[in-house]
């Protein structure tokens, strides 16, 4: 009797053990990856200079912000991957999306920034109803098309910046969260606020990137809150934009040195309002872009699929 006891007892404890065993294989993944935190921080100052001035960027100061904002999701737990002046040319950002995208998991946090000039590019496949597209502008884009140099290829056009974004809200899926920060600008101009110390350093260009002459015209939105069309099974997607599409993106100058107004007030509010799930910070940035007096002619504007 005592030896039937002992098996029996034996088998139940390598049930059991084999029970917590499954239990752990099943829930170990969730543990190692739940809620981890990726910011991919791209910021460009200084662009090259060509012979041909009508092809470059004026020098700006779009890697301060990625100092700036490094600094502080640093501190809050963030795996940080980053690109700033020559290194943050097409290929390098194409493939800094590839790495975020194969290093997050399901339930991440993701903080993408990008500081530096935008532009307007003419629409080639029909998608866009005013006929352009618009783009970020990696360290080796020019800024005027030419038929023997420079195509365009090096533009980061929206289009591809949006497969790049759902690939990675495919990945984090509904429990993550997305963020996407645009401190540039794609209707810039050479407005320089004379009565403002502050307002030297414009983002952008209003000359649209065309292959045929077309002549950019900045459509007239006023809207500061737009509705990004959700997908089942795709994290939420918050993208701040430092102004509207027909305003000009006017650098800051802070404690010496000169910073997107976006970037800068991102800052602020994260020195005491942690970066989470919790979307509250947005406004709270917007409304103190609001109140500085320097920023009177840009607006954020706020696209969420939620």
């Amino acid at each position: 009797m005592a030896l039937n006891i002992n098996k029996s007892s034996c088998l139940w404890r390598i049930q059991l053990f084999l029970r917590v065993f499954l239990l752990i294989l099943f829930f170990l993944p969730h543990l190692l990856f739940s809620q981890q935190k990726h910011a991919l921080l791209i910021g460009i100052s200084d662009y090259p200079q060509y012979k041909d001035s009508d092809a470059s960027w004026s020098c700006i100061h779009g890697s301060n912000d990625v100092q700036l904002i490094s600094l502080i999701l640093a501190k809050q737990g963030f795996k940080i991957y980053s690109l700033t002046n020559k290194t943050a040319t097409h290929d390098a950002i194409e493939k800094k999306f590839k790495t975020l995208e194969n290093n997050v998991h399901p339930d991440d946090i993701v903080y993408i920034h990008l500081s530096g000039h935008g532009q307007s590019v003419e629409d080639e496949n029909g998608d866009e109803v005013d006929g352009w597209d618009e783009a970020f502008i990696p360290y080796d884009a020019e800024r005027r098309y030419n038929e023997k140099f420079y195509h365009g290829e090096h533009h980061l056009i929206d289009d591809e910046l949006i497969g790049y974004l759902n690939s990675i809200r495919k990945v984090v899926g509904e429990n993550g969260i997305v963020y996407v920060i645009m401190d540039a600008c794609h209707a810039g101009s050479s407005y320089r606020g004379e009565e403002l110390e502050d307002s030297t350093y414009v983002r952008g260009t209003d000359i649209g990137f065309s292959k045929t002459g077309k002549l950019y015209t900045p459509k007239i939105d006023k809207r500061g809150n737009i509705q990004i069309s959700t997908i089942k099974g795709y994290a939420p997607l918050y993208m701040l934009e430092a102004c509207r599409s027909y305003e000009v993106n006017i650098e800051i100058k802070q404690n010496g040195k000169y910073y997107g107004p976006l970037s800068y007030y991102i800052y602020q509010q994260l020195l005491t309002m942690p970066l989470s799930f919790d979307t509250k910070w947005i406004e709270e940035v917007r409304k103190n872009m609001d109140k500085d007096i320097r920023l009177v002619r840009q607006h954020m504007v706020i696209e969420s699929s939620k």
